[in-house]
């Protein structure tokens, strides 16, 4: 029975060596370990040993049994990371070909110019505010000095979701929000942001557009203090020879109000036809506050005063950028957006 016990073991052993496969492999696990295998067999009959030669042979069997478990298990693993290896090898990437170059878009034109205004206000210590785009009545209009029935809301003719309920017309609303929360504090903020106006899209106008519009609400601000912001305004996005004029106008929230022009860029002056040969360029509106509007915010007109003022964005990055049509910032043309090339890191 020893001399068969060992015969066993080495064909087991030889079968398992010569396998190439994990198919293979159970074959002979079955037919050697299996319930009808030849060692399981042995265990079988070790009753008609005499007790003298059971525990001898019991002890053979378990370990030829055990040997032979091992070197399945070993050829398995065996196999099993040869087979990962050919599956890596037919399914490797070939790190040799070229890359793929990654398209960068560039940073859309009214990005940069919404950013670079308020990078100069925050170097001024303002603010940046925001609001809701559907605004009521009262903070777009009657907050700001402008009544049901009022005249001067023909000018700012928009898109009504209810009586009470609209697209805001410019960013002012942000403004009167903001004395409210103030309290009375005195406060310098800007407020960028979409504005809505049922206007008839031209090359120079849009019913939908960005605006940055400023206020400065404290005690004692004059309006030398809103000559000296405009200034800096002027000279930071136009260059530092620009020059500035003001021109007197109307805004039912401010009072004085004017128009600023700057002295035109390209010619200096001396007359273009970007600045229809008059030297100068219109480019935004302000004025001091209204103290009606001072007063519906929560301050003392007899305290406290302020300036406010109002960029459109496109109306700048058509002039800075050459842009001749409006149209061209919202028609999501690439080849229009590609020109503006990525200066930033």
């Amino acid at each position: 029975m020893e001399q068969q016990l060992k015969q066993l073991e080495l064909e087991a052993l030889a079968k398992i060596e010569a396998a190439s496969n994990l198919k293979e492999l159970n074959e002979v696990r079955v037919a050697y370990l299996g319930k009808k295998g030849p060692i399981t067999d042995l265990l079988k009959g070790m009753g008609k040993l005499s007790p003298e030669e059971r525990p001898k042979m019991g002890a053979l069997v378990n370990t030829v049994r055990e040997h032979v478990t091992e070197k399945l298990e070993t050829k398995v693993a065996h196999l099993e990371e040869q087979a990962v290896l050919e599956q890596l090898e037919k399914e490797a990437i070939d790190v040799t070909l070229p890359g793929r170059p990654v398209r960068v878009g560039n940073r859309h034109p009214l990005t940069r110019v919404v950013e670079e205004i308020e990078d100069l206000f925050l170097s001024m210590g303002y603010e940046i505010a925001e609001g809701p785009e559907v605004e009521k009545d009262y903070y777009n209009f009657e907050a700001l000095n402008l009544p049901k029935g009022h005249p001067a809301r023909d000018m700012q003719d928009t898109f009504y979701i209810t009586e009470e309920t609209l697209l805001r017309t410019h960013t002012s609303p942000v403004q009167a929000r903001t004395m409210i929360e103030k309290k009375g504090e005195p406060f310098r903020i800007i407020c960028p942001g979409k504005v809505f106006r049922r206007d008839n899209d031209d090359a120079t106008h849009s019913h939908q557009f960005m605006q940055v519009e400023g206020l400065v609400v404290g005690e004692n601000i004059r309006m030398s203090d809103l000559k000296g912001t405009l200034d800096i305004i002027a000279k930071k996005m136009f260059g530092a020879d620009r020059e500035i004029r003001l021109r007197p106008s109307f805004f039912p929230f401010t009072e004085p109000s004017v128009e600023m022009d700057i002295s035109c860029f390209k010619c200096g002056g001396s007359g273009c036809n970007v600045c229809k040969h008059t030297g100068w360029i219109e480019i935004l509106g302000a004025g001091m506050v209204h103290p009606n509007v001072l007063e519906m915010g929560g301050y003392d007109p007899k305290k406290y005063s302020g300036f406010a003022f109002g960029i459109g964005a496109e109306r700048i990055a058509m002039l800075k950028y050459g842009v001749e049509d409006i149209r061209h910032f919202y028609t999501n043309d690439t080849r229009f957006i590609s020109q503006f090339q990525r200066t930033e890191g």
